[in-house]
């Protein structure tokens, strides 16, 4: 699993009656260590409510398209809420 911050959404004025009732977010990949953006934003489907800022855990590929086993396979799904989290540095 991978950590982004929510920042926004996507609606769509057409789309795939089954993905009709998904809700799309815009999230942006953070790094673990010092929750600093690790590449581009991109769109996920939402399989747990997240809200507009929230920290949230998200899968890609094959792992997505199982988050969502009634609709057309999706690239990357929102599948949990991050509450907090820990990094420890080992040397």
């Amino acid at each position: 699993m991978k950590l982004a911050r929510v920042v926004g959404r996507v609606f769509c004025s057409r789309q795939d009656p089954a993905v009709d009732k998904k809700t799309l977010l815009l999230i942006q990949p953070l790094r673990w260590e010092d929750e600093s953006p690790a590449g581009d934003p991109l769109v996920a489907a939402d399989a747990v409510g997240a809200g507009a800022s929230e920290k949230v855990f998200w899968v890609a590929s094959r792992d997505a398209a199982v988050a969502f086993p009634d609709a057309p396979p999706v690239d990357a799904a929102v599948v949990g809420i991050v509450d907090g989290h820990q990094v420890n540095k080992f040397r």
